[in-house]
């Protein structure tokens, strides 16, 4: 039991700044609610003129998924670098299925569009050729009222 005592005793200590820390701010706080232009969003000197979309696009979240799979792969890959000369073949095949588990979720994510950054760029259906028929029909509508023809 005595092994513990440490850990309760930070625990303990945790408890009681969090509470402190509530105790404090709540004492120490203005008491008058903030005004109008307290509340107002400001950054950089500018007042926004429109409110901010409420969704980030979906870009934003796989760009960040993106940064997470290189992130862990670095993770584990500097360590297997430490030692690769210890290791032996099993290793290098278990760090060559790794790479590929991370290569095909980085295809998955380009597949999805998480670097195209644009806006989308889409072909439109331009206008119909040219006959005699429809040429005739604009050109044999009548003048507006007022004009010679």
């Amino acid at each position: 039991m005595a092994q513990y005592l440490p850990i309760f005793a930070l625990l303990v200590l945790g408890v009681l700044f969090g509470a402190l820390s509530f105790l404090a701010s709540g004492l120490l706080a203005p008491r008058k609610k903030p005004t109008a232009a307290k509340l107002a969003p400001y950054e950089c000197g500018i007042v926004p003129d429109r409110e901010p979309p409420a969704r980030f696009p979906v870009r934003f979240y796989l760009v960040a998924m993106i940064f997470i799979i290189f992130d862990i792969e670095i993770v584990f890959l500097y360590p297997f670098a430490v030692v690769f000369r210890q290791l032996h073949t099993f290793a290098l095949v278990e760090v060559l299925v790794f790479a590929a588990v991370v290569l095909v979720s980085f295809l998955y994510l380009v597949s999805n569009g998480a670097l195209s950054w644009g806006p989308g760029k889409w072909l439109r259906v331009g206008l119909p050729a040219r006959t005699s028929e429809s040429t005739i029909a604009r050109v044999s509508v009548p003048p507006p009222p007022g004009r010679a023809a």
